[in-house]
């Protein structure tokens, strides 16, 4: 929880989640968060099944350029999925949750501790191995194929046959998606991080300049020059209808101080 604070405070990026203020009591550190109410991507996916290569390519761009600034930055996120990838009410993303994030790793050093979700872990974690930002491009190819492909590259139920995909089996596509889509999940789902699209010094430079990515002004994206695809029908700034109602219904009670540890 130190690391996110730390991670929330320093950070400044147009599509990372901005902590407003964050303030501790005798057994908790409390963030007050931008609010962002135009819902996850997991939602509008599991409605809309799957999203146009051009609507992909949009989101892809904004998290990448997200990514690669925290990797300027020396931080790796671990966590990205579908659930914490936000759409602001314009619609564009905000990446959320900076729980698992590690500080310190440039390209060259490493970390080895087992964190994560489980489809998304990288290949370098399983294998309990020490490991450095290409995790995050590992994560970028899940999230990109689910968008694009309306499922997981790898998945089953039990988690010991699920890591022996992951490891093991060779992605697959489908026919319905273009050769440079397909290069592009395969560049980031190389199993090897050495090999990875992304994995050099270059970093996220390196998947910037995929064809893929040829329709992409990098620095209009950046500037959110670039008009979202599909705006979230939002009507105010306080809207909640993309928020779960067994959620917004809690009551608001501060449930008992959690006295796990945290990944370090």
């Amino acid at each position: 929880t130190l690391t996110e604070n730390r991670v929330l405070r320093t950070t400044n990026h147009p599509f990372l989640i901005s902590l407003k203020y964050s303030f501790q009591t005798a057994d908790r550190l409390c963030f007050v968060m931008e609010y962002v109410n135009g819902g996850e991507l997991f939602f509008h996916l599991s409605r809309e099944r799957v999203f146009s290569e051009e609507r992909t390519r949009f989101y892809g761009a904004e998290i990448i350029s997200a990514l690669g600034y925290l990797h300027q930055e020396g931080i790796i996120y671990r966590d990205l999925k579908l659930e914490n990838l936000l759409l602001d009410k314009d619609g564009h993303i905000k990446i959320a949750d900076f729980g698992l994030c590690k500080e310190d790793i440039t390209y060259g050093r490493t970390t080895k501790t087992f964190c994560g979700t489980p489809e998304y872990l990288a290949p370098e974690v399983l294998e309990d191995n020490d490991y450095g930002r290409a995790v995050d491009w590992w994560g970028m190819g899940v999230v990109m194929y689910e968008m694009m492909c309306g499922r997981l590259p790898f998945y089953n139920r039990d988690h010991d046959v699920l890591f022996t995909l992951i490891l093991m089996e060779e992605v697959k596509f489908p026919r319905t998606i273009s050769p440079e889509a397909k290069s592009l999940l395969s560049g980031l789902l190389v199993k090897d991080p050495n090999k990875r699209l992304g994995g050099g010094p270059d970093d996220a430079h390196d998947i910037m300049a995929h064809p893929f990515f040829a329709p992409i002004n990098w620095a209009d994206l950046l500037q959110k020059k670039i008009a979202p695809l599909f705006k979230p029908q939002v009507t105010s700034d306080t809207d909640t209808r993309y928020f779960d109602s067994e959620f917004t219904g809690e009551p608001v009670e501060l449930t008992p101080p959690d006295t796990s540890g945290a990944c370090p």
